[in-house]
């Protein structure tokens, strides 16, 4: 297990916080509307997350330097669309989908992790370039665009997406 007092330790559990609160953010955006305290745990946690990971010694950019450039810019922008703008016309649209994608980046770096830290999946992908980690990561990439899709359409059009 990881120790939470260590920056490590810290890092993974902001991120293990956020895809927990991620989960009845998205069940919510599926039904047309929102979850306040859910919403802003999963905000703030996702944007705790990627910018701790910023933390962690370097040399030069990585892969997990842009995916968390990528999770800041959506996280701003899906908290400015909530607390800023108020969901007001096409900002219930950005919101959505930028927390959506959000989401996805944690549960894509989360099975990135899984595949390299769980003994059995490290076996079956150890250098993820394997099918069993394609295979995996192209399932929730599909699981994703479609809970994506189907959140903008009907956070969209709830009349109460902000009950």
């Amino acid at each position: 297990m990881f120790d939470p007092t260590t920056f490590t330790g810290f890092h993974t559990w902001l991120s293990l916080i956020a895809i927990v609160a991620g989960f009845p953010v998205a069940a919510a955006m599926l039904k047309g509307h929102t979850r306040p305290r859910w919403t802003g745990i999963f905000l703030s946690t996702a944007f705790a997350t990627s910018a701790t990971g910023f933390g962690f010694p370097f040399n030069g950019i990585l892969p997990s330097h842009i995916v968390g450039a990528i999770s800041l810019v959506l996280v701003g922008l899906a908290g400015y669309a909530l607390y800023a703008r108020r969901l007001d016309g096409a900002w219930r649209r950005i919101y959505a989908v930028t927390a959506m994608l959000a989401f996805y980046l944690l549960i894509f770096v989360a099975v990135a992790q899984a595949f390299m830290k769980v003994p059995f999946l490290r076996a079956m992908a150890p250098t993820q370039s394997e099918p069993p980690f394609a295979i995996v990561e192209g399932l929730v990439l599909l699981i994703f665009v479609v809970l994506t899709y189907l959140a903008a359409r009907r956070f969209v059009r709830s009349p109460t997406a902000l009950a």
